[in-house]
Formats: structure tokens, sequence, C-alpha cells
């Protein structure tokens, strides 16, 4: 367990990729919920304030109190806490743009079996800066290069997969999205990079301190994959300059 933040009204860890926040009907057979394994490793009870995706490590924030929790939730309604990714996508990105596109709510087939179908498509709003790019020689479809993006991502909303569903939407899909990507691609990296992963890597979470009043900033490093993967493409740079900007 990477705690990277405990003091008596918070703990935020490194979530893994493939970790699932808490139980879900979606993964029956799953064991090991990040929610359960922070409540068992601290010895309380902890409320969770947001999710990630099963396949998207780094920073997930619980509150060890309901009613901080409650004044928490506030922030995150009224987009006071703002969420930074680092994303790897396909092909040469814009230089920076603001994506406002509105999302119909994905619903599961299991989980939201009782769920309206029929909701008109919410808000959704995430801006991107490119980072750093790479050409390389690996034939890809009727190309004979692949060329990629590194990008900071910056959800002004949080719709489900709307990270993911945006960055379709652009044709720039993340590299390892089972879902909304594309396979050739994601293929490419398992073969000749052994990535086995969503290339995407929740980098960084501010709110304000509900009892302090501090504003905070908690970062959340790499697993060994995606930093094997940014020393490989030469963007070690680019990286570390995003942390320091942060």
């Amino acid at each position: 367990m990477n705690i990277l933040f405990h003091d008596d009204y918070f703990v935020a860890i490194n979530k893994p990729s493939g970790l699932l926040v808490h139980r879900s009907e979606i993964d029956r057979h799953e064991t090991r919920f990040a929610l359960q394994m922070v409540r068992d490793h601290i010895g309380q009870r902890v409320f969770p304030l947001h999710r990630l995706d099963k396949p998207t490590s780094g920073v997930l924030l619980f509150s060890l109190q309901q009613d901080i929790a409650r004044k928490m939730m506030v922030q995150f309604v009224e987009n006071q806490v703002q969420k930074s990714y680092l994303a790897v996508v396909r092909g040469y990105s814009n230089e920076h743009e603001l994506i406002d596109y509105p999302l119909k709510e994905e619903l599961d087939k299991i989980a939201d079996r009782k769920a309206r179908q029929d909701k008109a498509a919410q808000e959704a709003v995430t801006e991107y800066q490119r980072l750093a790019t790479i050409e390389l020689p690996y034939p890809v479809g009727r190309y004979q290069t692949a060329r990629y993006s590194l990008l900071k991502v910056m959800p002004r909303t949080g719709r489900k997969h709307q990270i993911r569903r945006h960055m379709k939407h652009i044709f720039h899909p993340i590299v390892g999205d089972t879902t909304h990507g594309d396979g050739k691609h994601n293929q490419l990296f398992r073969d000749k990079f052994d990535v086995h992963r969503l290339l995407l890597h929740a980098q960084a979470l501010s709110f304000t301190h509900p009892v302090e009043g501090r504003r905070m900033t908690i970062r959340a490093g790499l697993d060994d994959t995606m930093d094997k993967l940014i020393h490989e493409f030469g963007w070690l740079n680019s990286f570390t300059d995003l942390a320091a900007s942060d």
C-alpha cells in the first residue's frame, strides 16, 4: 500500500492500475479493492471521495470522517478540486485543446440495470496540453511509422470514462484502452514495450483542506511500466517539467 498522504482527516494512496476502488457488480470475481485495503492498512473506516477507473493509476483520496466527506463533496461539485493526469495517446495531438463535448451516461448492463436509459447527454469538458511526441519505426495498419503524444490532461467535469471517451472523440485514443482505444496500437505496445495497461495516470490532485484552510496538492509517482516508457521515449524532461509546474 503506497500511502501518499495521511493526517487526521484524509488518507491518499497511489492506486495501481488494475485495482478496483470498491466492490462492483461489474467485476464479481475480484477479491481486492482499494477501499478495503486502505481500511485494513490504517485500521479505521474510510470514505471514498472520488473514483478512478480500474485500469487507471494514481492519486486516490479518502476521507476519514463522514462530515469531512460531506464538505469535500461540495468542493467536487463546485469544481474546486483540480485533477491532473498523464496520458500517452495515438498520433500527434494539438499543442493545446479544450474539448467541450457532452457525453451520454455510460450504463453497465449489470451495475446500472435499474438506472434510466434515456438520460440526455451531460456537460463534459476536458483540457489538455501536449508535452512531447515521438515517431516510432514500426508499421501500424497502412502507416509505415507510429506516432504518439504525451499529454497533461485536466478534466473540468467528472463524467464516467470522460478522458478516455474525449480522447477517442478527437481521434487520439489512449494507448492501452481496450474499450475506447485502438487495438492495433495497443498490440504494438504489448509486443514492443511489454505494456499491458492503460497509459493513463492521475498524477496530481489539488484541494482546499476543509479544516486547515490551506491549498494542498498530492502527487503520485509513476509505476515501473510508465516510468520505463518515459525514459525509453526520451520524455523524462517533459515529465519533470510537468511535476514542477503543478
